[in-house]
């Protein structure tokens, strides 16, 4: 298939800039896949919306404060990083922005504590460096970037300048290993409140992990999708987990995947046809053909054109269909990205 199916027209106004408050006041537009049918509802609806024959499956992978903000010590020049992965030595991998071109072996300072050692440029443009603590307890990568981080937010929030409250928005309430350095932007809409509702409902909720990467910005930009190389990102399904999957499909309930990330580790894991214990980096793409075996409905916020995301999405909801429901979305003047409304695709 050709990437351009996967384009669309989206005004500038329409990309969410801040969060609704509270969380589950944002819109949520529930797309009946068998009816071809798109309603316009509220999230904190969702509770009456599913049943007790439902299993909520979410992304509990915590956001890191992974972009940096220091100064080349050589020039006193900015320096901007975001940080990507750690590696079994220790060292760092950073995608970073500065003028002029840093050399390896120079030392970039981050607040007063942070030294990062350049220590190598891979060929996509990634750079391999070695922090080092001045007068800091030694503690992991997580406290690490607590202390001298910021939240990753994508440029299309504001540039990427992230304010006071996003250190609590830019995370889902239910967010507990960190690992990500963008948010599994579904789960944003939950509150206690919401889960409280759903409890009584009779719906379960079970966890998955999936450490979201950098490239989840990134869109498509080959010509075709099979030309397209699928970035990898770490997940995690827990054998206890997948029994519990396994179990709810035998009894022919439905599993509810709260976003992209969710339902890329649930197929993953269920590739085979039955749910397996999966630990380690997946590159699935799910593309118009997928045979999907894990997920039934899929909660997901709306997402950039030409983007992997959206791929997926019209692949459960049918490309029609979902092309239909991103024209009433901006007709409607629905919010998008990650601080934007929901849609939930039922069968």
């Amino acid at each position: 298939m050709l990437t351009s199916e996967f384009d669309f027209t989206l005004p500038d106004e329409l990309i969410a800039q801040h969060p609704v408050k509270p969380r589950d006041a944002s819109r949520l537009m529930v797309v009946d896949r068998r009816a071809g049918t798109i309603a316009h509802r509220h999230f904190d609806e969702l509770p009456e919306i599913l049943d007790s024959r439902d299993l909520l499956v979410r992304n509990n992978s915590q956001v890191l404060p992974a972009r940096l903000i220091g100064r080349r010590a050589a020039t006193r020049g900015k320096w901007e990083g975001l940080f990507l992965d750690e590696r079994p030595d220790g060292s760092w991998e950073i995608l970073a922005r500065t003028r002029g071109r840093p050399a390896a072996g120079e030392t970039v300072v981050v607040g007063e504590g942070l030294r990062l050692v350049l220590e190598s440029r891979e060929a996509d443009g990634r750079w391999i460096v070695r922090p080092s603590l001045q007068g800091e307890p030694e503690t992991g990568t997580p406290a690490v970037l607590h202390r001298h981080g910021r939240p990753p937010l994508p440029p299309y929030i504001r540039g990427g300048v992230a304010e006071a409250d996003d250190e609590a928005t830019y995370q889902t309430v239910y967010a507990r290993r960190p690992g990500s350095v963008a948010a599994p932007t579904a789960g944003l809409h939950f509150t206690d409140a919401v889960f409280a509702r759903l409890k009584a409902r009779g719906v379960r909720t079970l966890d998955v992990t999936l450490h979201v990467g950098v490239g989840t910005f990134r869109p498509i930009e080959a010509e075709t999708l099979d030309a397209h190389v699928m970035h990898a990102e770490w997940a995690e399904l827990d054998a206890e987990s997948a029994a519990a999957l396994q179990d709810q499909h035998h009894r022919g309930g439905r599993i509810v995947a709260v976003g992209t990330t969710s339902a890329r580790t649930l197929e993953t894991a269920a590739a085979s046809g039955v749910f397996e214990p999966f630990q380690g980096r997946t590159e699935l793409f799910i593309r118009p053909g997928h045979a999907f075996h894990a997920v039934d409905v899929l909660l997901t916020n709306f997402h950039l054109p030409k983007s992997s995301l959206l791929v997926l999405v019209s692949s459960l909801g049918g490309l029609d269909l979902i092309r239909r429901a991103y024209a009433e979305a901006v007709l409607q003047r629905y919010r998008f990205y990650s601080y934007g409304d929901a849609m939930l695709i039922i069968a």
